[in-house]
């Protein structure tokens, strides 16, 4: 069994106590999921308000992450193919499946999106959080409409 690297949180507390590094199993996409090569993952407030208490659902043991980029490595779907460059954000990372703070991690294949990019990893492991929320905050919270052709 291939195993990985990853950051493991199992009670609530400060980071230095309670985010630990362990060697887990690497995940096994099942149907309609994509494992993805983490390369990078940007660190959110949403991590923190998890370890501090306030994210109720959650079950421990974790790992945490909201968002991570990398390489598509297997898939179940046609979403992508093997080494595209694939962001994924929230849709349950973190809080029903664990999320990128490890060195791989298997999500829906309808949140994995494409990107055709020679950005650094550390540039492209902060963006799709910060484009989720900018998109969300001018599409939906605004009810602002797209404009085509203008």
């Amino acid at each position: 069994m291939a195993t990985m690297k990853a950051v493991v949180i199992r009670e609530l507390g400060r980071p230095q106590k309670v985010l630990k590094v362990e060697t887990l199993p690497v995940p096994v996409p099942k149907e309609h999921q994509v494992l993805i090569s983490i390369k990078a993952f940007g660190l959110n407030r949403s991590e923190m308000f998890t370890r501090q208490g306030y994210s109720l659902s959650i079950k421990f043991s974790r790992v945490l992450g909201i968002e991570a980029v990398g390489l598509g490595e297997e898939m179940t779907s046609p979403k992508c193919k093997d080494d595209d460059i694939v962001a994924t954000c929230m849709g349950g990372m973190c809080r029903d499946f664990d999320g990128g703070y490890a060195e791989y991690t298997c999500v829906p294949a309808t949140q994995v999106q494409v990107i055709n990019t020679e950005l650094p990893w550390e540039i492209l492991g902060a963006m799709p959080e910060m484009l989720q929320t900018a998109y969300g905050s001018v599409f939906r919270a605004l009810c602002l409409a797209r404009v085509h052709g203008s």
